[in-house]
């Protein structure tokens, strides 16, 4: 099937799960599933750099309410078609002004291993704030990024492939506990939380990041 692109978006070729799957997985149902309501209705989840919809599936297959935002044409299309179960909507994360039934919806808003890939990452923060209800909760991961991962890295002379230059988009942004917590902070985000995934302690593959709206 042909699958019409812009051809500086990033593009999928089918609906198999991100390789951050393997690890990521299981401690991000398990933060989702920390986050509590008050009413009896399924918890409604916004997933924000959706993708090709295999997340958003996993989460829904929970017994979850999900919605998913997807820029990219080709990851939205594979996922309407072949994630029946869940909602998706061919959007910006940074403009969804449009979507104004996004507004105030939703009890968890989750943006996995997107916010490395923003060259404006204030803006995803801003439009998880518009879109979650009072007292919801916003969880982001991102591959993590310490002194002795970076340590062990130089000793060894490896380097992390997502920093060459040679690659047409991908990480534009490398976020520490520190600096991801500074930037949670500035737009009104507080109750900050880390967990980390990975084999390996403070060699971890990922950090996960647990917030909640403290102020307009």
């Amino acid at each position: 099937m042909q699958i019409p692109t812009n051809q500086y978006e990033f593009s999928y070729t089918d609906t198999a799960a991100g390789h951050h799957h393997a690890y990521l997985l299981s401690p991000l149902l398990e933060l989702i599933s920390q986050q509590t309501i008050t009413s009896t209705e399924k918890l409604k989840i916004l997933d924000l750099g959706c993708g090709n919809g295999s997340l958003s599936q996993k989460i829904a297959q929970q017994g979850y309410e999900v919605v998913g935002v997807e820029d990219s044409a080709s990851g939205a299309l594979f996922a309407r078609q072949n994630v029946l179960e869940c909602h998706f909507i061919q959007a910006s994360i940074y403009d969804l002004s449009a979507y104004t039934e996004l507004e105030s919806a939703f009890d968890v808003v989750v943006a996995a291993e997107v916010i490395e890939h923003l060259l404006y990452p204030r803006e995803l923060l801003r439009s998880a704030k518009k879109c979650l209800k009072p007292g919801g909760s916003l969880i982001l991961t991102t591959p993590y990024n310490g002194y002795w991962k970076n340590l062990v890295r130089a000793l060894l002379g490896k380097t992390d492939q997502h920093y060459t230059a040679l690659w047409d988009g991908g990480h534009v942004k490398f976020f520490s506990v520190a600096t991801l917590s500074q930037l949670l902070q500035e737009e009104g985000f507080g109750q900050i939380n880390f967990k980390f995934a990975g084999r390996f302690p403070y060699l971890w593959k990922s950090m996960l990041c647990s917030s909640f709206v403290t102020r307009n």
